[in-house]
Formats: C-alpha cells, sequence, structure tokens
C-alpha cells in the first residue's frame, strides 16, 4: 500500500498510522520524526533544516520533499508506505507529485479523517503529554497525576491544546490544508473516512475501504 493520510489535528492520524502498519508491515512517514531525526544526526538536509528552525522559520518544502525524497529511495519503502503530516497545501501537494514521478511511484490512495470541530476541540483539550518520555495521554488516563505513570516525568498541557489554541489551528487548516480535499478529489484518490468512533471502529472503516477499493 502507498497511502497519505490526511486530516485536521487531532483526528487520530498518528494512532491509525501505528495501526496501519501493524497490518501491511509499511513504513510510516512522519515529516516531523524526518526532521527531528535529520536534525538529530547533522545530515546536510538536517543542519540546513536546522538553520530555518534556529530562527524560527518554516523548513522550507524542497528540504522536506528531500527529506522524504532519501526515505522513498529504499526499494524496500517506496512500495509499501504511509506518509503523514505531509502534503499540507495545494504546492506540497503538487511538489509531491513531481517527486512520485521522479521515483516511478503510483500512490494507492488519500485516506481524508473526517471529524467535527467541537470534537476535535474536545478531544485535544483533554490531551496530555509527559514531559521527559513524550507519551501522550488523556484526562481519564491519569485523573489529577501531574507524573507520568510510565517514567514518573511531569505531566503537562501543550499550549496549542488549549480550546482557543485549537481553534485557531482549525481555522489555519481550513485555509491552507482543506483544498488539498478537491486537489486529491479530483484525481480519484481521496478516501473518506468517518473519523467519529472509537478507533478500533475507524480503524476497521479504513480497512474495509483499503479493501474494497484494492480489490477493484
Amino acid at each position: 500500500m502507498k497511502l497519505i493520510l490526511f486530516g485536521p489535528p487531532g483526528v487520530g492520524k498518528g494512532t491509525q498510522a501505528k495501526l496501519l502498519v501493524e497490518e501491511f508491515n509499511c513504513k510510516h512517514i512522519s515529516t516531523g520524526d524526518l526532521l527531528r531525526e535529520a536534525v538529530k544526526n547533522k545530515t546536510p538536509l538536517g543542519l540546513k533544516a536546522k538553520t530555518y528552525m534556529d530562527a524560527g522559520n518554516l523548513v522550507p518544502d524542497e528540504v522536506v520533499i528531500g527529506l522524504i525524497e532519501e526515505v522513498l529511495a529504499a526499494d524496500d519503502t517506496r512500495e509499501n508506505f504511509i506518509l503523514d503530516g505531509f502534503p499540507r497545501t495545494v504546492p506540497q501537494a503538487e511538489a509531491l507529485d513531481e517527486l512520485f514521478k521522479k521515483l516511478n511511484i503510483t500512490l494507492d490512495y488519500v485516506l481524508s479523517l473526517e471529524v467535527e470541530n467541537d470534537e476535535i476541540v474536545r478531544r485535544l483539550s483533554q490531551r496530555r503529554l509527559c514531559r521527559s518520555c513524550g507519551r501522550i495521554y488523556i484526562l481519564s488516563q491519569i485523573g489529577n497525576n501531574v507524573k507520568c505513570p510510565a517514567c514518573g516525568g511531569e505531566i503537562y498541557q501543550r499550549d496549542d491544546d488549549k480550546p482557543e489554541a485549537v481553534r485557531r489551528r482549525l481555522e489555519v487548516y481550513q485555509q491552507q490544508t482543506k483544498p488539498l480535499l478537491d486537489y486529491y478529489r479530483k484525481s480519484g484518490k481521496l478516501v473518506p473516512i468517518n473519523g467519529m468512533h472509537e478507533i478500533g471502529y475507524v480503524h476497521k472503516l479504513i480497512l474495509d475501504q483499503l479493501y474494497k477499493n484494492y480489490k477493484g
């Protein structure tokens, strides 16, 4: 499978990506992870990205595309991957299409997880992270605990997970990212998925659509 996982923040892309990796034994390509790894390893693209990140600027599309190309160039990846977190704009999608042509990759589907805005605000405002190990929790899992059950690190809420910040993030999504829906709908690759259900059922919906479409 060659997939793109698409949707606004808080719809569960990361969770569903992990389940799909287990199902298809595919490579999970997260652009955020790629950037952090490249910077950590001080690769040429990582050093270039770091100059922008240190200045508080967005990493240019060509750097991100370059990182993706390095991963997809591997023979064991190009035919079985799920891309999460990219593209976010139509120009990025066009650049990604050019990369696919260059590497002779035919994208199968773009899975669009659809969740109502109020539910996204509710979900993200309930999210908490461990400052030490990075584990993600929801309030119902940890109650009033201020220490991570796994490592004892400090539990905190990201500023951009607070309700007003989430609403601003969704506004940016509507302006910049939602036009991608039309872009991929026109290509015939878009597969809408109702993400309002619990995790296991959303995963089942995805598999049902993939096997239905894949078998024609």
